[in-house]
């Protein structure tokens, strides 16, 4: 796995769905509810309170270590991205940020949290979720766990992974990047049988998730603070 991949959050460091049993849930968030009061800096804290050390980072960012841009080299690394006027707001706050190992990393961070949220492992999710996007994530789990069923889920693999959105309020960068995954999902019952999905179908599924990270931080991470489905 490469230093990208390796150096994510999530991130703070979106879901929209997991698993098509999931999607339901999650695909009710328009990817922009409650980001004028999120704080990565109080996430990591909320994370470091519990104990717990389990974070991926995103390509780092650090804007003491690299030169601004000029504004025709800004234009030049971002055109024709759907997201260039915001991605452009972001490396003007925080010069080390890198669109390109941004999206290439996210893919780590979204094997990741899809894994662990079928797993129920709530404490590899903690300090990878906001504490909105975590508590869906939980809700779903403690709801699977009461009917006493289990969920599988392969990731096949990432057929895309795209910044589609991008913006900077205040101090602190969202990015939004559209996933497209083939991924098979299959809920089980307490006698392993089968109540929704099938283990011979692949499907192709479209993930739009939003991370954010103070550009003001040392600390490179970034967390997962919004997902939604494609509208």
């Amino acid at each position: 796995m490469s230093d990208g991949l390796l150096n994510i959050v999530f991130i703070a460091a979106i879901a929209a769905f997991l698993i098509l049993r999931l999607r339901s849930v999650l695909g009710r968030r328009d990817g922009h509810e409650g980001r004028s009061d999120f704080d990565p800096f109080q996430q990591r804290e909320s994370a470091a309170a519990q104990g717990n050390d389990k974070v991926i980072h995103l390509p780092d960012s650090r804007p003491h270590e690299a030169e601004p841009l000029s504004e025709e080299a800004l234009d030049e690394e971002f055109a024709g991205s759907p997201a260039a006027e915001g991605l452009k707001d972001i490396k003007r706050a925080d010069p080390s940020f890198d669109a390109a190992g941004f999206a290439e990393g996210a893919k780590g961070a979204f094997e990741m949290i899809i894994t662990a949220f079928a797993k129920g492992d709530r404490e590899s999710l903690r300090p990878l979720l906001s504490n909105d996007v975590f508590e869906e994530f939980a809700g779903s789990i403690k709801a699977r766990e009461e009917a006493n069923e289990t969920l599988e889920t392969t990731l096949i693999g990432i057929r895309e992974s795209e910044i589609v959105e991008a913006e900077l309020q205040g101090r602190t960068a969202f990015v939004t990047v559209q996933f497209v995954s083939e991924q098979v999902n299959v809920t089980r019952d307490s006698e392993h049988r089968i109540v929704d999905g099938d283990p011979n179908e692949v499907a192709v599924i479209t993930d739009i998730w939003t991370f954010a990270r103070n550009t003001r931080s040392r600390d490179p991470n970034w967390a997962l603070v919004a997902t939604r489905s494609p509208s």
